[in-house]
């Protein structure tokens, strides 16, 4: 199958995806498709109602099927075919996945202005912490410090 017609298919999956969660109220209209070497390995449609799990997106539940199916949590040389545009929650999630691209539809532009604006987000991590609208104290460093002190010296430790 030619290269592009196969990225068609998998972006019309994950459309599709985004179009069966509203038919069907499973949650927001999102859907996602990881792949590896043209097979698709994991797929899913926004949950974050049906789940009441806010960090549910397509992108991140895809993610974490895509990490079970594969028993890692290093998705290298993996593709996310999503239906728009990942919010800030789910390209972190994406970076630290490792996928290696990422294909989308709707903008996140298109996604605000149906509702799912993340404007607000972008915005707060520009502003120094005392002056975000979410009050951030920090306490106990000294004794939190332990635990990175043992990872440190840990010999059992996995990078990631």
């Amino acid at each position: 199958m030619e290269q592009s017609t196969q990225h068609e298919k998998f972006m019309r999956l994950a459309i599709e995806l985004s179009e069966k969660n509203v038919l069907e109220s499973l949650g927001g209209p999102f859907g996602a498709v990881i792949v590896k070497n043209g097979e698709i390995i994991a797929q899913s449609g926004n949950k974050v109602t049906s789940s009441n799990d806010p960090t549910a997106h397509a992108e991140v539940s895809a993610i974490r099927l895509a990490c079970t199916a594969l028993n890692t949590f290093d998705l290298s040389g993996c593709v996310v075919y999503t239906s728009c545009e990942p919010c800030p929650m789910c390209l972190s999630a994406i970076y630290w996945a490792r996928i290696s691209i990422i294909y989308y539809a709707n903008t996140k532009t298109d996604a605000g202005n149906i509702g799912f604006d993340d404007k607000f987000i972008y915005d707060e991590l520009e502003k120094p912490m005392e002056l975000r609208s979410l009050p951030i104290k920090q306490m106990m460093r000294n004794e939190a410090l332990q635990a990175f002190k043992l990872w440190e010296q840990s010999t059992m430790r996995t990078d990631y």
